[in-house]
């Protein structure tokens, strides 16, 4: 699958160490790690594991203690850690969608106004486009109907279609999901799994982050990290 293709992402000797009391915590232990577009690959281990702070440095949330992380969209290449943090906002905003556990949706904002906001934020759309596309994308997500409401009118399968259509908002080639099906039943799950193949037949490459070894053959690829390092990479299902 991925012979043919240039990585999207390349991670090269990523080490991450955090400063306790005890002393210097290694996060991540030189993480070696190509993802390539159209892929929809999982980062699967336990909690504590390192997944988070994987997303994090794919994300440009948190600096790298050594190592790159190079990122090839759009004709160019950029290292994370060379971007100032105006830039990496930027940038975050132009090419990565979110999708949170959480859902993290603004609850005095409705459906239309919670899509909107990235589009708002970057500029990238006139406000009348930015309504028109949030419509669409709710509507992609089987949410038009609910378009006015607000985030507590709604169930926790909605909230998190909502969060995926906020996450597209900006036509990004790169979606990140932190656990974004871990607290939710499992029809519900899996509608959000068949969204997620959806958006991958649409040219997205997507990025999901769980600590469910049950999901691994939903996955294109799936990575494995225990203790901060890769211990099974690169492998097709």
């Amino acid at each position: 699958m991925t012979a043919s293709l240039s990585p999207l992402i390349e991670l090269r000797g990523v080490v991450k160490n955090y400063h306790t009391k005890a002393g210097a915590f290694p996060a991540l232990k030189g993480i070696d790690l190509d993802i390539y577009p159209g892929e929809f690959l999982g980062v699967v281990g336990k909690s504590g594991a390192g997944k988070s702070t994987l997303l994090n440095m794919l994300t440009g949330v948190d600096q790298v203690t050594s190592g790159q992380v190079q990122v090839h969209t759009n004709g160019t290449s950029i290292n994370l850690s060379d971007l100032t943090e105006n830039e990496l906002t930027l940038w975050r905003g132009r090419t990565l969608g979110v999708i949170y556990q959480s859902f993290q949706l603004l609850p005095m904002l409705n459906l239309v106004q919670n899509v909107m906001m990235p589009m708002d934020m970057s500029g990238l759309y006139h406000p009348r486009r930015s309504k028109e596309r949030a419509l669409d994308l709710l509507e992609m997500v089987e949410l038009t109907e609910h378009a006015y409401k607000y985030p507590s009118q709604i169930s926790g399968g909605q909230q998190q279609r909502v969060a995926i259509a906020r996450a597209l908002a900006n036509d990004p080639p790169l979606i990140v999901a932190d656990e974004p099906t871990g607290s939710l039943d499992s029809v519900t799950a899996d509608h959000i799994f068949t969204l997620f193949q959806r958006l991958i037949k649409a040219d997205r490459t997507i990025i999901k982050v769980t600590h469910d070894q049950g999901l691994l053959p939903r996955f294109s690829r799936y990575v494995n990290i225990t203790d901060g390092e890769l211990v099974e990479k690169g492998r097709e299902l």
